[in-house]
C-alpha cells in the first residue's frame, strides 16, 4: 500500500515544473529571447515525433484522439515560434540606407 498515491506525485510535479518555468522565462535578458525562442521550437519539434509515436502505438480511439490533439498543438507552438523568432531578428536588421533617405524626401 503506497502512503501517497502516485497520482498526487505527478500533479506536485507537474505544478512545480510550471512554477519553475515561469520563473526562468521571466527571469531571461532581452538578449537571450531568440536564442532561448530557437530551443523551445526544437524542443516542440522532438514533442511532435513523441506524440506521432504515440498515437500510432495506442489502442483506444481516445489515446488516438489526444495523440493528434498533442501533434496538433505542438505544431502550431513550432510555427507560431517561428514567426515570433523572424519578427524578433527583423527588429535587429540594420535598415538600407536608401530606403531611409526616400522615406525622407517624401
Amino acid at each position: 500500500m503506497d502512503a501517497v498515491s502516485p497520482t498526487l506525485i505527478n500533479l506536485i510535479i507537474f505544478v512545480l515544473a510550471i512554477y519553475v518555468g515561469y520563473h526562468v522565462v521571466w527571469t531571461v535578458t532581452p538578449a537571450l529571447h531568440t536564442p532561448l525562442m530557437a530551443v523551445t521550437n526544437a524542443i516542440s519539434a522532438i514533442v511532435i515525433v513523441g506524440a506521432m509515436l504515440a498515437a500510432a502505438l495506442t489502442e483506444t480511439p481516445t489515446g488516438k484522439v489526444f495523440g493528434v490533439l498533442a501533434v496538433a498543438l505542438a505544431a502550431v507552438n513550432v510555427f507560431g515560434g517561428f514567426l515570433v523568432t523572424r519578427r524578433m531578428l527583423e527588429m535587429f536588421r540594420k535598415k538600407d540606407k536608401k530606403a531611409a533617405a526616400a522615406g525622407d524626401k517624401q
